[in-house]
């Protein structure tokens, strides 16, 4: 059951990935994830019927909302990183998280890396190698591409921080024993707080809110309902299978996004990339596995 679920989550992650591309053409990311998260949550309003409010420690909120903010962050990272850059290029390097996680494991936990792990990290970086390697370019020039592209920064951040959230996902709701059915609505509550008061921070333009979900409220609300739905077959399937084994099916979204989102906005060297991103999923199915 979970498998199927993972898979859900996996095809729906993917299709969201493609529509938030083709609307941050039209809108600016901050503004596009303050709308959807806003949508996102009306869509799961009718969850909080299912909640058994007596059960839910404030403990299990505070993690939650701590875990918001990082997932807020890293989720806004993502879009300015996709709306700079092109999809096949920089989505793929989300790819890198599990290794992220091992390797920060070895040096915080003194956890052993086996053989199989460091095989999943060899070909990640293989991947991320050949991803960057532009046409006429020198060998070189992969080691460089933070500089020569200063937009994947936003990805490299946010692969920081949803290596430090996929680990919080199974503490709120094994430790924490967080229902399914409250921990989606009320993230997504958290989220849209958290997006709010980036807004009110950044002190946007009167009006340009309105303007802009004008042109694009239609691609919005079909992001909202994917993302409900990659969101709660991702919890449940974290639920009822080990998060290793569904983040390994989960990794294969970015391939799908990368490969078929490069096909419809026709981007450059996308069979390279192609060939690169599946290397990359690979290695991120050995690191988590093994």
């Amino acid at each position: 059951m979970w498998q199927l679920l993972a898979l859900t989550s996996a095809a729906f992650s993917a299709l969201a990935a493609i529509f938030e591309k083709k609307a941050l053409f039209r809108i600016d990311a901050l503004l596009f994830s303050l709308v959807l998260s806003a949508f996102t949550f009306v869509l799961t309003i009718p969850f909080f019927w299912f909640i058994d409010f007596d059960v839910i420690r404030t403990d299990a909120l505070m993690v939650l909302y701590v875990k918001s903010v990082l997932g807020a962050v890293a989720f806004l990272l993502v879009m300015h990183g996709i709306q700079k850059n092109e999809l096949s290029n920089s989505l793929p390097l989300l790819v890198l998280t599990p290794g992220i996680v091992a390797v920060a494991a070895f040096f915080l936990l003194a956890e052993n890396i086996g053989a199989y792990s460091l095989l999943g990290m060899l070909l990640l970086l293989s991947g991320t190698y050949f991803l960057q390697l532009d046409k006429n370019s020198s060998w070189f020039s992969p080691f460089l591409f933070v500089k020569r592209n200063k937009s994947q920064w936003y990805i490299i951040g946010a692969i920081v921080l949803f290596s430090t959230t996929s680990i919080l996902d199974k503490s709120i709701l094994k430790n924490f024993k967080l229902q399914p059915e409250a921990f989606l609505p009320i993230q997504q509550l958290f989220f849209t707080i958290n997006f709010f008061l980036i807004y009110l921070f950044k002190r946007r333009r009167k009006g340009e809110l309105k303007s802009q979900f004008n042109q694009s409220w239609k691609i919005i609300v079909a992001v909202a309902v994917f993302a409900v739905i990659y969101r709660y077959s991702h919890i449940l399937a974290i639920k009822s299978g080990s998060v290793a084994l569904v983040l390994s099916i989960k990794r294969t979204s970015v391939f799908f996004a990368a490969v078929f989102g490069g096909r419809y906005f026709k981007e450059h060297n996308l069979l390279r990339r192609s060939i690169a991103v599946l290397v990359m999923v690979v290695g991120a199915v050995v690191v988590i596995l093994f």
